[in-house]
């Protein structure tokens, strides 16, 4: 398993590297840990000396960090970038065919938003590998099991699989969350499906399908997330055109904020 780690050193970054190290597992694990240097300068000259400074910081402190895990059975790589972080990122991700991107992140809400989550929102929007969002209150040894939040559409058939290999790797429980937001009889025949394929493709797997009934998918999640907190929580994201995105706000990007559990964004 190969994740990436972007890093800045700080308390949330190393708090998602501790995340890193419990999911990679002992065997195949690799862990590449990603510094992105952004730097905007008036004088060129000005831009070069800060820009030696910084790479200079980065690299011992790589080298501090790698030194805490030096006895670990992981593999352990870093590298050093420049250029804005949610684009060097995913594009590393996707040259590197990398399993899992993680970061840590600080909730907020409003118009912090748009200024401290730009970031992780960007990488979500650009990534084409599934991006692990850690709040900084999250503690990994207390994580029990991986809940995938389903609407039955076709789209997230797919992700299935994943998260019950990934739920197999992790030694955690896998569950399925579902929010009913109106009187619908097709959602009885979602259920019936999924427990069909669980029973065909994983036979002897236990099934455990929560079904909430809530006025709208965040409503129906918190309901959820009050009864089970030692949980990594799975949605799947659907990249927006810009307009959409303005027109419609994203309940998956609403959680990445809103949600004080570890949010698995499948893309």
């Amino acid at each position: 398993m190969k994740i990436i780690l972007p890093i800045d050193f700080s308390d949330n970054s190393l708090n998602a590297l501790e995340f890193a190290v419990a999911l990679a597992g002992k065997r195949d694990g690799e862990i590449i840990l990603v510094h992105v240097i952004e730097a905007v300068f008036d004088f060129a000259s000005q831009a070069s000396v800060a820009m030696e400074s910084m790479h200079n910081d980065a690299e011992s402190l790589m080298q501090k960090t790698r030194v805490k895990y030096q006895d670990s059975t992981l593999k352990f790589t870093t590298i050093i970038k420049e250029g804005t972080a949610s684009i060097s990122v995913a594009r590393l991700a996707r040259e590197m065919n990398a399993t899992l991107i993680v970061m840590g992140t600080q909730g907020a809400s409003g118009i912090k938003v748009a200024l401290i989550g730009s970031t992780t929102i960007n990488l979500i929007k650009e990534s084409s590998v599934p991006v692990l969002v850690v709040p900084a209150e999250s503690n990994a040894a207390e994580i029990r099991k991986v809940a995938l939040a389903l609407e039955f559409a076709t789209h997230e058939e797919k992700f299935i699989d994943w998260v019950i290999d990934m739920s197999k790797r992790w030694e955690r429980g896998v569950e399925f969350v579902h929010v009913q937001t109106a009187n619908d009889f097709e959602e009885e025949t979602g259920i019936k499906k999924l427990e069909n394929f669980i029973a065909t493709h994983y036979p002897g797997l236990p099934v455990k399908i929560h079904t909430f009934y809530a006025k709208t998918p965040i409503e129906g999640l918190d309901q959820f997330l009050e009864e089970n907190e030692n949980v990594i929580l799975v949605m799947c994201h659907q990249h927006k055109n810009l307009w959409e995105q303005v027109l419609s706000r994203s309940q998956t990007i609403e959680m990445v904020f809103h949600s004080k559990v570890p949010l698995l964004v499948m893309t």
